[in-house]
């Protein structure tokens, strides 16, 4: 209190001060200055005994809201008191009470214990059956009746008891029927959908001659972004419209889990992409080495038909098939080592020729494999890089990197031992057709040998 007379005081003194200055400001003498001085300090004094009554006024007002205060902590803090002692006494009632309910329980407690497993257990493996998506609700109530069972105070009445057994009842005769119903569909891509399934047990669901997936943690049915061979799915469509009778359709053992591994295993363009470059210049030299071959073939066989029949008219050579072009060479005379030496250059004219392309493809059943390795060694390189940098936590990482890098290793192969097998039938067929040659190059001399003789 007299901190703030104090104050007051001092800010009376600065209005005072101000006051006086103004009025010097308009003073004309010195006697009216003094005049105004006294009425001032006249002012301010009455001024200053209202407001110390006034203070004295609120001290005693204050004084009394204290003591009120007082009083009433007084009054709480003997209430606190009585309740506490109150707590004690129902304390002990509470201990005395629990104690007879145990006893009353009984047996019922082991009884609570198994139903409160059971709906737990129960509960667990409906959210992840196919039929939760056609018996929604009763995961709902198999978690207040766990709730129910693992307390004291709530206990479950024979109707709810009932209904646990119902619905375990309910999943037993499900999973071995075959049901259709109209439930929301999340298509391939991402829309919504009311659409008629088909679930066949506990195994699969099927819609529209299409598998779905049921998907636990938002209880819809998502179509597979990728459905299995058309061998498995080219029967649904009769499963789906019938009434009655056996239907030959694919079933998965597992619930819909090697379904899902469908979407995350690559197709063979998918794989053959793993490749990159390597992969596809591996490619390239196969189909490349496919129609060398194949045109390599087809021309034997063409020379090999007109050789098979100039051997039938030896007499007559003609310069469609390289046996006529040797023949025409040999007849026209000289001494034996002269004829001699100009079938062998003629077979050696013709040879070439035979052999066209043998050289690429061996070079491609040689250089393939060795473009697979190369594939693969820069894969391990990307994948040991990728190790580096996150980590070996993750088995999938390594495993994925292993197998992309080996994608070339079996394009490589893949394009080798065809191109070996073709290398080694069009080099044959080469071959034979040159000891064709050589056959009848040696009997033509032996002829003219005797002929001299």
């Amino acid at each position: 209190m007299i901190n703030t007379i104090k104050k007051i005081g001092f800010a009376g003194g600065l209005l005072l001060a101000s006051t006086m200055t103004a009025q010097a400001a308009t003073a004309v003498s010195l006697d009216e200055l003094l005049q105004q001085v006294k009425a001032g300090r006249v002012a301010d004094a009455a001024e200053n005994k209202a407001r110390l009554d006034q203070f004295r006024a609120n001290r005693s007002t204050q004084t009394k809201a204290l003591n009120a205060e007082k009083a009433e902590r007084k009054r709480q803090e003997n209430l606190s008191a009585r309740m506490e002692a109150q707590f004690e006494v129902n304390d002990g009632k509470i201990i005395v009470l629990e104690k007879a309910f145990q006893d009353r329980l009984g047996g019922l407690k082991e009884l609570f214990g198994v139903l409160q497993q059971a709906s737990g257990d129960a509960r667990g493996q409906f959210e992840t059956s196919l039929t939760q998506v056609q018996f929604a609700d009763r995961t709902d109530f198999l978690l207040d009746f766990a709730k129910k069972m693992g307390q004291s105070n709530r206990l479950a009445s024979l109707e709810e008891i009932e209904r646990l057994w119902f619905e375990l009842q309910r999943e037993m005769t499900e999973t071995g029927k075959v049901a259709s119903f109209t439930t929301t569909v999340v298509d391939a891509n991402g829309e919504e959908a009311q659409r008629e399934v088909t679930r066949i047990g506990a195994f699969n669901v099927v819609s529209d001659g299409k598998y779905l997936e049921f998907v636990p943690e938002t209880g819809r049915l998502v179509e597979l972004q990728r459905q299995p061979q058309n061998r498995y799915t080219s029967r649904i469509g009769d499963l789906t419209g019938a009434t009655s009778g056996q239907y030959p359709v694919g079933l998965d053992p597992t619930r819909g889990q090697l379904l899902g591994l469908l979407v995350q295993s690559p197709s063979l363009m998918e794989r053959v992409a793993q490749g990159k470059t390597v992969g596809y210049v591996i490619i390239s030299l196969g189909i490349l080495g496919l129609l060398m071959a194949t045109w390599r073939l087809l021309v034997l066989s063409a020379t090999s038909a007109k050789v098979s029949k100039q051997i039938k008219n030896i007499s007559s050579p003609t310069t469609n098939n390289p046996l006529g072009r040797v023949l025409g060479i040999g007849g026209e005379g000289g001494d034996i080592e002269t004829m001699e030496l100009k079938l062998g250059e003629a077979i050696l004219r013709e040879t070439p020729k035979l052999n066209s392309m043998l050289p690429l493809l061996k070079i491609i059943a040689v250089v393939a494999p060795l473009l697979g390795l190369l594939g693969t060694v820069t894969g391990m390189i990307v994948t040991f890089q990728a190790i580096t940098l996150y980590g070996a936590g993750d088995p999938k990482l390594m495993a994925g990197g292993i197998s992309t890098a080996l994608v070339t290793t079996v394009l490589g192969l893949t394009v080798a031992i065809p191109m070996v097998f073709l290398h080694t039938l069009v080099s044959s067929r080469a071959k034979r057709l040159t000891q064709i040659l050589q056959e009848e190059s040696a009997g033509m001399l032996a002829e003219r040998a005797e002929a001299k003789h």
